[in-house]
């Protein structure tokens, strides 16, 4: 019987499967629940709001969305995405 032959990507796996780097889910259904939320809260169309911003921040915000190239509402999205990312993924504390 020949073996079947592997890629890389499969090989790594099948050394941390061996390894025991993997852990079997015990209740799959609830972890299939799981996924298929995670996954549907990342592909929503983005969300509006409306907050009130000083003039002389807001002047400052375009300016620098010039200077990257892109429009000022982007620029917005972007920094409070890496606020969000980086306040809940380091667990650093943001000094204001």
């Amino acid at each position: 019987m020949d073996k079947i032959r592997l890629d890389e990507y499969e090989n790594n796996i099948e050394q941390g499967l061996e390894a025991g780097d993997y852990e079997v889910v015990q209740d799959q259904q609830k972890y299939k629940e799981f996924v298929k939320k995670a996954a549907a809260n990342f592909l929503k169309k983005s969300e509006r709001i409306n907050i009130r911003i000083s003039p002389s921040d807001m002047q400052q915000l375009k300016a620098i969305a010039v200077e990257e190239g892109m429009p000022y509402q982007t620029l917005i999205s972007s920094v409070l995405h890496k606020f969000v990312k980086s306040k809940f993924t380091n667990n650093d504390k943001v000094d204001f």
